[in-house]
């Protein structure tokens, strides 16, 4: 007879070695990096993960690139690039660099020569991209003039550009994208250039991942995160969660872009969401809400909706919960700073777990607003409230939530 395995009581600690990286409740410690400064941003050496964004402006149409840079810069980007795909934009630039706010990235492609007027107008780093610009001695050149005037470079390869697989040729896609790039910082380091930046991009979240991890290894250069082409605003975002989050989690990634198929105060949204969510950067609200059941007295999910709105431009680090149940909400979020939970056409307002009001349903923003003005002002800090956006939820709500579970119908 197999004698019964003895079980350890349910209530026995854990013997893990907390000292080990992989059994830390956190991200890895950051891959070391050379430094790189992109204007006054920092990128790399421990600098917090960067978080840019692409214009999807017409270049050449300068005011209406400023006035996108101001509402990135507004939505916390860092860095701003700009497509410059011919003369017109390349002439733009200098304008674009005088007045804009955030530091100015320019995106080549095809012809060196519109990296060279780039440099002319001062941008703050050029973006090469390796698998369309052939003319290496053109490279050479740029890389010239980069180094006297001090401009970072970002060798920014992606797949859909690493050309057609030659007979063969047995690596996997991964791979191909790692040598590609491997080939083109050999030019810059072979002119002792390497103010450095690398991104090896891909729309395959497996092959995005690879590759980084490869590069990681063997470059001492920051890594630019980024699925490339990822899609609309809900399944652009998933996918560059889904390979961007396990690479920062592991410690590599000095500066990200979501790309979505979105207005670009979205992309920077999305990327201050993730890097919040991996505690990489504590950065204004962090929003708590509980995805609402049939349980739910109160009309949770557009009321979420408008707190994320009102809140979103507050610049303090908080933690904020919109909880539906006003028996279990203040529980679940006991770690929020404060936030509300619902009752039967009315809230509880709660900080760390213990209720401190009840409101009816259309006052509880304003209670839950005035409450995080006191939290500010404890903390010698200015209020928020009188700045944040107007919004209501009235007109959302559905019917027949706002009343007891058991009498709906």
């Amino acid at each position: 007879m197999v004698p019964s395995p003895t079980l350890e009581p349910m209530d026995a600690p854990l013997s893990v070695d907390l000292n080990l990286p992989e059994d830390r409740p956190g991200p890895r410690l950051r891959r070391k990096a050379k430094r790189v400064w992109v204007g006054g941003t920092p990128i790399g050496d421990g600098a917090p993960v960067a978080v840019q964004s692409m214009c999807t402006t017409l270049t050449h149409d300068v005011d209406a690139t400023i006035r996108q840079i101001d509402a990135l810069q507004e939505a916390g980007c860092e860095i701003a690039r700009v497509a410059v795909p011919d003369k017109r934009a390349g002439e733009a630039l200098k304008e674009i660099v005088r007045r804009s706010i955030l530091p100015v990235v320019a995106d080549i492609h095809f012809d060196y020569k519109l990296a060279l007027m780039a440099l002319d107008a001062k941008v703050h780093k050029l973006r090469l991209n390796p698998g369309n610009i052939h003319n290496k001695d053109g490279v050479r050149e740029v890389t010239r003039r980069a180094k006297e005037q001090g401009t970072p470079i970002r060798i920014g390869v992606n797949h859909g550009s690493i050309g057609d697989r030659q007979p063969g040729d047995l690596r996997d896609e991964a791979q191909r994208m790692v040598d590609l790039a491997l080939s083109e910082i050999k030019i810059l380091e072979d002119l002792d250039f390497d103010d450095i930046v690398v991104s090896v991009k891909a729309f395959d979240v497996p092959v995005m991942i690879a590759a980084y991890r490869r590069l990681a290894k063997v470059v001492p250069y920051p890594l630019h995160l980024g699925v490339t082409e990822a899609g609309t605003a809900l399944a652009g975002s998933i996918r560059s969660a889904a390979g961007m989050s396990v690479l920062l989690y592991e410690g590599l990634g000095d500066t990200i872009r979501v790309s979505l198929s979105e207005d670009p105060v979205v992309e920077v949204k999305a990327a201050f969401d993730l890097l919040k969510s991996l505690g990489l950067r504590d950065q204004g609200l962090t929003l708590v809400a509980c995805p609402s059941c049939g349980r739910a007295d109160i009309d949770l999910i557009p009321l979420a909706k408008v707190a994320e709105e009102r809140l979103r431009a507050m610049p303090t680090p908080m933690k904020v919960a919109v909880m539906g149940c006003e028996v279990n909400g203040p529980g679940e979020a006991k770690d929020a700073d404060v936030g509300i939970a619902g009752g039967v056409g009315k809230g509880a307002i709660f900080r760390k777990g213990k209720v401190v009001g009840v409101y009816p349903e259309d006052k509880l923003m304003d209670a839950l607003l005035a409450e995080i003005d006191k939290i500010l002002v404890e903390n010698g800090k200015e209020p928020y409230s009188q700045k944040a956006p107007k919004l209501s939820h009235e007109g959302m709500l559905t019917p027949g939530r706002s009343v007891p579970a058991g009498t709906r119908t």
